[in-house]
């Protein structure tokens, strides 16, 4: 499996982008995206799917203090 980065897109303490990394370590398809968020108690719910192209969207959900966008194809 290929490794997936992760980025601030302003500042953001490095514990909390560890955190990042580690929950979201296995997380490779949108399918294993929507699985976790369906884990959570209480569950996570999308925010918001905004599409780029046919083939791309980016998935935003909360996490924590912050949003998270992934980008899926």
């Amino acid at each position: 499996m290929r490794l997936v980065s992760v980025r601030a897109a302003e500042a953001v303490d490095a514990a909390l982008i560890a955190q990042v990394e580690e929950t979201f370590r296995e997380c490779h398809t949108l399918a294993d995206l929507l699985a976790w968020a369906r884990r959570q108690s209480p569950r996570v719910h999308v925010t918001e799917i905004v599409t780029q192209d046919e083939y791309t969207h980016d998935i935003v959900l909360p996490y924590s203090t912050i949003y998270l966008s992934f980008d899926t194809t």
